[in-house]
């Protein structure tokens, strides 16, 4: 089954500084049924105008992690790590049994576009811990390229990925019009997938920017960039969850 939601019917949190499109419940926003989808507890849809931000706040058992769209994301944390994120780059914070961190955009003319998603992880009270990887755009066009796996998945090999304590797995691709690619789910398995820009063709329905699907019993994905005239292909995120 495939749940697809439309970009105009995420709930939409708007401040003097903030433009967010939050895809599950979150602080203000409060709807039982839309909590989580399996693992994924949080998927946010961020604009923050220049030179502000997230003024320094705690986490606790929770993968966090940050990827950039546009612009420049500055992260640090009370265990000294700081880091630039920008477009090309995955950031994974472990929250694990406590962390307290700040996010600002880091320009101070540009706004910054962001995805940051939460993962619950599958042990608690874990050493808190931090990573941060980058990828060329050459590595997505025309595939699934994982920037984020389950620890220990892979070992040294994925140099360009994170590893979060979940059996989850996070892909990035860019497919030109009538570029497709293939995933195979394993039994049980769930997927989410979000447009960041084009048309993307889902087992044959059409994504456009801002939507996103929610897949459950399904044992193969097909995806495609939308071949149809003007069509820019397709920039999106999926997960592969339990």
């Amino acid at each position: 089954m495939i749940q697809t939601i439309r970009a105009k019917d995420r709930h939409h949190h708007q401040s003097d500084w903030l433009s967010a499109y939050w895809h599950f419940s979150f602080l203000t926003y409060n709807d039982p049924n839309n909590m989580n989808f399996g693992p994924l507890r949080v998927f946010n849809d961020d604009v923050v105008v220049p030179g502000k931000g997230f003024v320094e706040h705690g986490h606790q058992d929770m993968e966090v992690v940050t990827y950039v769209i546009d612009g420049a994301l500055e992260h640090k944390d009370n265990m000294d790590n700081k880091g630039i994120i920008r477009p090309g780059e995955i950031q994974r914070m472990s929250a694990g049994r406590g962390v307290r961190h700040s996010e600002y955009n880091h320009s101070q003319k540009d706004p910054v576009h962001f995805i940051q998603l939460w993962i619950t992880p599958a042990e608690n009270n874990l050493p808190p811990s931090w990573d941060q990887k980058s990828f060329s755009l050459a590595e997505r066009s025309g595939k699934l390229l994982p920037i984020a796996v389950p620890a220990g998945k892979n070992g040294n090999d994925c140099a360009s990925t994170v590893q979060i304590h979940q059996d989850a797995t996070i892909y990035t691709s860019l497919l030109a019009p009538g570029q497709s690619t293939t995933l195979k789910l394993g039994e049980g398995r769930r997927a989410y997938i979000f447009v960041i820009g084009g048309n993307l063709k889902l087992n044959g329905e059409s994504l456009n920017p801002g939507d996103q699907a929610r897949v459950t019993g399904e044992r193969e994905l097909q995806l495609s960039g939308a071949p149809d005239a003007g069509s820019s292909g397709a920039d999106f995120l999926l997960l592969d969850l339990p």
